[in-house]
C-alpha cells in the first residue's frame, strides 16, 4: 500500500505599513518614485546616522496584533539581524527577535472543508531592505534603496495549514483586516504584502514534523498555491527516492513553475541577534492599548452580518461586496443618498466586477464615486436613460469623475420617449424585415424580440424599450 502524506504549512507573511514616512527616518514610502530618491542618511546605513521610531508604524502593529487576537508585549524591544547582502546597506537590519510587539494570537478560517483556527506565533516590527534590479541586457545587478527603512510587520503564523485552501483562505483573512484596519493596501502585486511558505510533509498519523524548506519570491495567490504543490510533490519524490529533504530556502521561478535553492536555512544564532543600541525600548501602557482598540473599525464580519438584517440583497452578494473595504464604503454611501440597496448591489456585482476583472485592477483601486452612481440609478428609475446607455454611462463614471446629467445632455442620451418618433421608426423596421413580422403573425411571439431589437439598434439604444414593446404588439395585431 502505497504511504500517504500530510502537508505541515506555517506562513511568515511581511505586510508594508501605510505611513506616509519610513520606520526609522523622515523619508517618503511612496511606491514607484525614481531609483535613489527617497532616501538619506539614516535609510541608508551611513556612519553616524541614528534611526528615530516612527509612532505611527506601533499604532499600526498594535491594531493588528489586537485585530488578529495577540496579546501585547507592553515591554518591547529592537534587535540587529545581522547578515551581509547588497541591498542591506547598514550589514544588517533592525527587527525584533526577543520581544516583540505582538504574541499568541489567532484567526478564524472558512473552507470547504469547515471552520478551523489558525495559530499566530508572533508578529514583529521591522525595516525593509532595498531592491536588487537586475540588469540583463548590461548583464549586471544596481541597488534601489528607496524600499530601504519602509516599515514591516511580519506575521509569522504557527504550523497549522495542510492545505492550499487554508493557506489561501488565511492569507485573504489578513489581507482583508489590515486593509479595513487602513493599515496596509496589501497589494502583492507592488510587495505591499509578501508571504514566505514554510513546508514539510510527514506520514499521515506521524507525530514529528518533517524537515521544512522556505519558499520566497510569490507574489500573487496563484503562485503561492503552485509552489506549495510544486514542493509538496518534490518532498515527497525525494523521500520516496530514499533522498533527504535539506533545510534550505528555496526561490520560486512562476514562469517556470520550478523552484532552486537559494541558501541554506540559517537559524537565529547565525543572524547574531543582539539589542540595538541606538533604540530605546517600547513601554506601552493599558491605556495605548485601550486608545487603539477603540478605533477599530467595523470588520469584515461584522460588516455582513449587519447587511443580511438591514439590506434586502443576497448573501453571495454581501460576501463579494464586504471582502474589499472600498467597495463595501462605496456601496454603503451609495445607498445612504437614497439609492436602493439591491440596484446599488445589481450595478457593483455587475458591471464593475466586469470591467475589474477587463481591465484586471483589483477592488481597491476602484475610484468610482458613490453620488455619480447614487445619480446614474435615479436617472435610470425615472426612465430618463435606459439600461442600455445606463452601462455606457457607467463606463465613464468608472473611469473619471463627471458630471453625470451634464454628460446625459451633452451627448444626447436621454431616453426617446416621443411616440411619433418611434411610430416612424417602428414603421421602417416593419418594413424591412417582413419574415419576423409574418413570424410574430403565426404565432411564433418571440419574434418580437428581434423587432425591439431592430428599433432599438435604429435609435441607437435610446429608445424608451416598454414603449417600443407596446407599439409593436398594437401594430402587428
Amino acid at each position: 500500500m502505497a504511504k500517504q502524506y500530510e502537508t505541515v504549512i506555517g506562513l511568515e507573511v511581511h505586510v508594508e505599513l501605510a505611513t506616509k514616512t519610513k520606520i526609522f527616518c523622515g523619508c517618503s514610502t511612496e511606491f514607484g518614485g525614481a531609483p535613489n530618491t527617497h532616501t538619506c542618511p539614516v535609510c541608508t546605513g551611513m556612519p553616524g546616522s541614528l534611526p528615530i521610531l516612527n509612532r505611527q508604524v506601533v499604532e499600526y502593529a498594535m491594531a493588528v496584533g489586537l485585530a488578529l487576537n495577540c496579546k501585547i508585549h507592553q515591554y518591547s524591544k529592537f534587535d540587529r539581524k545581522n547578515y551581509f547582502y547588497p541591498d542591506n546597506p547598514q550589514n544588517y537590519q533592525i527587527s525584533q527577535l526577543y520581544l516583540p510587539i505582538c504574541y499568541d494570537g489567532f484567526v478564524k478560517i472558512e473552507t470547504a472543508a469547515g471552520a478551523k483556527r489558525i495559530g499566530i506565533h508572533e508578529i514583529h516590527m521591522e525595516e525593509d531592505a532595498g531592491k536588487l534590479v537586475h540588469d540583463e541586457w548590461n548583464d549586471c545587478s544596481l541597488v534601489d534603496y528607496n524600499r530601504s527603512g519602509v516599515p514591516l510587520i511580519e506575521i509569522v503564523s504557527e504550523p497549522d495549514m495542510r492545505s492550499t485552501d487554508e493557506v489561501i483562505a488565511y492569507l485573504e483573512k489578513l489581507r482583508t483586516t489590515i486593509q479595513y484596519l487602513g493599515a496596509s493596501d496589501c497589494k502583492l502585486n507592488e510587495g505591499s504584502m509578501r508571504a514566505d511558505v514554510n513546508l514539510s510533509v510527514r506520514e499521515v498519523g506521524a507525530a514529528a514534523l518533517g524537515t521544512r524548506t522556505e519558499m520566497k519570491n510569490l507574489n500573487s495567490f496563484k503562485a503561492i498555491v503552485r509552489a506549495i504543490e510544486n514542493e509538496r510533490a518534490r518532498q515527497i519524490e525525494c523521500i520516496e527516492d530514499g533522498g533527504t529533504v535539506l533545510q534550505e530556502t528555496r526561490r520560486w521561478d512562476d514562469n517556470k513553475e520550478y523552484s532552486y535553492p537559494m541558501r541554506s536555512k540559517e537559524d537565529a544564532q547565525d543572524y547574531r541577534y543582539f539589542p540595538d543600541p541606538d533604540l530605546t525600548p517600547i513601554v506601552i501602557s493599558d491605556e495605548w492599548i485601550r486608545q487603539i482598540k477603540d478605533k477599530e473599525p467595523e470588520f469584515q464580519e461584522a460588516k455582513a452580518d449587519r447587511y443580511a438584517k438591514e439590506y434586502d440583497i443576497p448573501s453571495y452578494d454581501i460576501s463579494i461586496i464586504t471582502a474589499s473595504k472600498k467597495m463595501a464604503d462605496i456601496f454603503e454611501q451609495t445607498v445612504s443618498l437614497g439609492a436602493t440597496p439591491k440596484k446599488v448591489s445589481n450595478w457593483l456585482m455587475g458591471e464593475t466586477m466586469r470591467l475589474l476583472k477587463e481591465r484586471e485592477m483589483d477592488m481597491d483601486d476602484i475610484t468610482l464615486l458613490p453620488e455619480n452612481l447614487a445619480k446614474l440609478i435615479d436617472l435610470t428609475d425615472k426612465g430618463t436613460v435606459n439600461s442600455t446607455v445606463a452601462k455606457e454611462i457607467f463606463e465613464k463614471i468608472f473611469e473619471e469623475n463627471i458630471d453625470v446629467e451634464k454628460f446625459v445632455e451633452d451627448n444626447g442620451l436621454g431616453t426617446v420617449s416621443d411616440e411619433s418618433v418611434l411610430r416612424e421608426t417602428i414603421e421602417k423596421v416593419i418594413r424591412e424585415n417582413p419574415q419576423s413580422v409574418a413570424d410574430y403573425r403565426a404565432g411564433k411571439k418571440k419574434a418580437i424580440g428581434f423587432l425591439v431589437g431592430q428599433t432599438m439598434r435604429v435609435m441607437k439604444g435610446k429608445a424608451d424599450p416598454e414603449l417600443v414593446n407596446k407599439i409593436l404588439q398594437e401594430r402587428l395585431k
